[in-house]
């Protein structure tokens, strides 16, 4: 059997925000655990029991459209069981891996166990060093996910969303088992990624060239794909991103030529508790202010998930990693 996981492989952090904690409202769903956010570089990480050992460290990315991934030596530490493969895409769609899967007997978190979940065997790296895996975000299909970044919490709860005009509560897509909602640049509407595991606020190349900058683009670092390498840059918007009542005032932002959406990643989640309702296609965001800012830190983070270039690999069935 074939996933689709869109691959994110190199990426740089521009920003870490420091937030104030904040209230969340009052939601139709009941508590049903939560977990303490161990947040690196801006990254949301959490502590989870596998086939009741443990504790393994594991990055929650909804950047990712997986349940899990595993590293090999933690796959092999725990004997897990084949469960066929997967081939890799990365966002450029310019080539593609196949990589194998094993079987997970449990994954707990938050009070909650997921069983008998199917996991990419593949290397997962961080800026605080290598963590031993990954949670997807199709992993919380049935529950609602809420990443807590002011409190450092992690939260797993039962209920529903309901929608409030796009103030805090926005609809999404999820096209290739990745969150895709609308924010505003200048006022224009563009599609972007919701994604926990991302390191910045980036744009893609064809917007970014219709863009009036404070500070214009410049190299920044040079990103890798499984098959491309392409030159980032950083630049300081002129205008300002919304996303439902929240502003980023001139914010800094990536320029990506690989990738071909918007991508709010964790610098600017930085500010909100997000609570994902896949059932129902809805994310809350809750922040202590309507006016936000987002610039560049003393030094650039990054997080690598790349794998060796595989020419070989067909374009059908293909998995998508964020």
């Amino acid at each position: 059997m074939h996933m689709r996981l869109p691959l994110r492989c190199l990426t740089l952090c521009l920003a870490f925000i420091s937030s104030l904690p904040i209230c969340l409202q009052a939601q139709s769903f009941t508590t049903a655990g939560t977990a303490p956010m161990i947040e690196r570089y801006g990254k949301p990480y959490v502590e989870v029991m596998i086939a009741g050992k443990g504790p393994f460290r594991f990055i929650v990315d909804t950047g990712t459209g997986a349940d899990a991934f595993i590293s090999p030596e933690l796959a092999d530490q725990l004997d897990l069981l084949s469960a066929g493969d997967a081939i890799l895409d990365d966002p450029s769609h310019q080539g593609a891996r196949r990589v194998p899967m094993v079987l997970v007997p449990s994954i707990e978190l938050a009070g909650h166990t997921f069983f008998w979940v199917k996991a990419v065997r593949h290397a997962v790296s961080g800026e605080a060093g290598s963590c031993q895996g990954l949670l997807g975000f199709t992993l919380f299909r049935d529950y609602l996910l809420t990443l807590d970044f002011p409190r450092r919490q992690v939260m797993l709860a039962s209920g529903s969303l309901t929608p409030d005009g796009e103030h805090n509560v926005l609809p999404f897509e999820v096209p290739e088992g990745v969150p895709i909602t609308t924010l505003h640049v200048d006022d224009q509407p563009f599609r972007a990624q919701l994604d926990s595991g991302g390191s910045g606020l980036t744009l893609p190349e064809t917007l970014a060239a219709l863009q009036r900058w404070d500070v214009v683009p410049t190299p920044f670092a040079t990103g890798i794909t499984m098959t491309t390498r392409f030159e980032i840059k950083a630049a300081k918007l002129s205008g300002n991103v919304r996303i439902g009542r929240y502003t980023f005032d001139h914010p800094v932002v990536e320029i990506h030529p690989a990738f071909p959406l918007v991508n709010f990643g964790s610098p600017p989640m930085q500010n909100f508790a997000i609570t994902f309702d896949q059932r129902n296609r809805l994310v809350r965001i809750n922040a202590a202010s309507q006016r936000l800012t987002l610039t560049v830190p003393p030094s650039p983070t990054r997080l690598t998930y790349q794998p060796a270039p595989n020419t070989t690999a067909t374009r059908s069935n293909l998995v998508p990693v964020g």
